[in-house]
């Protein structure tokens, strides 16, 4: 099954796509960007028969989610910490 999915480009079809390959029940899954120029992008999963494109979508989604929430966390944790170094000569836009 193929979905498309409105104003996405790599950095969710890589993190997706990857999340969703540690699925055991995935056969296949990869993702394009049909056109540069085009805000779309296309993201195949080819399943076993035990479970469906739509679960393992679902479920990749939420991983990536939960992964996401993870990582804020910890920032967070940090920062309030104050356990970081800043280096006033660094380039900011």
């Amino acid at each position: 099954m193929t979905f498309s999915l409105k104003d996405e480009d790599h950095t969710l079809g890589n993190a997706l796509r990857y999340m969703i390959m540690k699925n055991p029940e995935v056969d296949y899954c990869g993702y394009s960007i049909p056109h540069p120029s085009e805000a779309k992008m296309n993201i195949r999963v080819q399943t076993t028969d035990r479970t469906s494109a739509i679960e393992v979508m679902d479920k990749g989604l939420q991983d990536l989610i939960d992964l996401c929430t993870v990582v804020v966390d910890a920032f967070k944790a940090e920062v309030s910490n104050g356990d970081f170094e800043y280096d006033e000569d660094a380039v900011w836009p």
